[in-house]
């Protein structure tokens, strides 16, 4: 008789602990019976270390719907366009047990807008260790590519980075700030693995999700922003459509920035160039009181007013719009109480 698996689970153990020369003969079914008890406890063991240790499973990696959209409508201000975009782009996204391509988003705007915060609220929202998850990995223009001459080397790094941390966990996600401050032609390396691929060498990359953030195109953004004002309506009343086209242009004609002439955007990789506006006067005081809940504190309007006042707006003699946007508000909050 072929000895089957509880046979040879039991001899490994058996071997194993060094009693194998010593045992009598014994029945298939007591065997198999020991084998199931084995093969249960180090089902147990198993369940029970990726309880503790962040795994690539749905206990660690599935999206909070309501947290995110929740979050989106109480922590993120002034940005109704990357709410709506950002909540419905990544619930389809994570809904869908079968992508055709990563999800890839690319957001723009200027400093303090809330480009990196709301990575982090992605970042939350899916991954139960959210920024810390090993599954979540951020690449910085300025310190990860600082050297323009090494853009072979950087090129074949981000490569084998990417296709290394998706063979881990097909759910990773990536994050590129400093876009604007990348060297052209250093993004096209990850092209194949943004397209329509089911596999490239064995790895699938459909459910992976890259997220770009750059301050380029931010003054196509502005300019809509203040035609909109000029004009007397209100900045809710801008829509994806009135910038989605230009930013887009702006960004791939760039000479300065990582996108020029880039193959994501002529090969329509991005699934959503997603603006962020300038923040008002009235943001500015949402965020002093936002920061001020985040340290247990009670929120405090004049003391938010007192921060806000002291930003620079533009134009300089309207002050409409906050240069910096929420950037500085912890350190200034620091300063008035």
């Amino acid at each position: 008789m072929k000895p089957n698996g509880g046979h040879i689970l039991l001899l490994w153990f058996l071997v194993y602990s060094g009693r194998a020369e010593a045992i009598e003969p014994i029945s298939t079914s007591i065997a198999v019976g020991v084998a199931a008890a084995l093969t249960g406890f180090l089902a147990s063991y198993q369940n029970i270390f990726y309880y503790f240790h962040e795994c690539c499973r749905p206990e660690w990696i599935s999206l909070n719907k309501s947290g995110l959209q929740t979050d989106l409508e109480n922590k993120l201000f002034g940005q109704h366009i990357a709410s709506d975009i950002i909540f419905k782009a990544v619930k389809g996204f994570m809904s869908n047990e079968n992508p055709n391509k990563p999800l890839v988003l690319s957001l723009h705007g200027w400093t303090g807008t809330g480009k990196n915060f709301v990575s982090k609220l992605i970042a939350d929202n899916i991954y139960k260790e959210g920024m810390d998850s090993k599954y979540v990995h951020m690449f910085t223009s300025t310190l990860h590519f600082p050297h323009p001459s090494q853009n072979a080397l950087y090129k074949a790094q981000l490569q084998k980075w990417i296709k290394g941390n998706v063979s881990n966990c097909e759910r990773s996600m990536f994050i590129f700030d400093e876009m604007d401050k990348m060297q052209p032609g250093l993004i096209d390396s990850i092209k194949p693995y943004l397209d329509y691929y089911v596999k490239l060498d064995g790895v699938s990359y459909r459910k992976s999700i890259f997220i770009f953030l750059s301050n380029a195109g931010g003054d196509s953004i502005i300019q809509t922003a203040l035609d909109f004002w000029k004009a007397g309506r209100d900045r809710e009343e801008i829509k994806l459509r009135d910038l989605e086209t230009s930013l887009s242009l702006s960004v791939f004609n760039n000479k300065e920035s990582g996108f020029f002439r880039t193959s994501l955007i002529d090969k329509h990789m991005v699934d959503f160039f997603v603006p962020f506006l300038p923040l008002e006067y009235k943001h500015i005081v949402q965020c002093t009181m936002a920061e001020m809940r985040n340290r247990d504190r009670k929120p405090d309007q004049d003391v938010a007013d007192m921060v806000a006042r002291d930003l620079v707006y533009f134009p300089k003699s309207e002050r409409v719009f906050s240069v910096k946007g929420c950037k500085t508000i912890e350190t200034k909050l620091d300063y008035y109480t």
